[in-house]
């Protein structure tokens, strides 16, 4: 199984994510945002498999930190050119596991998506 994980180091649910898949030997590729940068053929992916709404991190700072004019009127397209010029508004983190995606952590997805329950 071909699997990515995408964030930034920094965060801390990230961090958790990477820690429970090193616990449980699941071997990943870590993608970082701030360093690697992210491409728009991957987010067009997991904007199909999981809808715009889930991806966008409307919680975090990135976000609180936008104009109110750029929070206003989303939709897929805005909310796509706005994560790619600011990787960090992706809800974190993002996992490509061969065909399926993930967003986010929550230990029982992780578990059944990687037969460890």
């Amino acid at each position: 199984m071909s699997v990515t994980l995408y964030g930034i180091t920094t965060c801390d649910t990230v961090r958790k994510a990477r820690a429970w898949l090193d616990q449980q030997g699941v071997v990943y590729r870590f993608h970082d945002f701030r360093k690697d940068g992210l491409e728009a053929t991957s987010l067009a992916g997991w904007l199909d498999a999981l809808g715009w709404e889930a991806v966008l991190n409307k919680a975090g700072t990135s976000f609180r930190a936008l104009p109110d004019a750029d929070k206003s009127g989303l939709d897929r397209d805005k909310a796509a050119a706005l994560i790619l010029a600011n990787p960090t508004l992706v809800k974190r983190p993002v996992v490509e596991a061969d065909r399926r995606v993930l967003v986010g952590f929550k230990p029982a997805l992780y578990a059944e998506a990687f037969g460890r329950a």
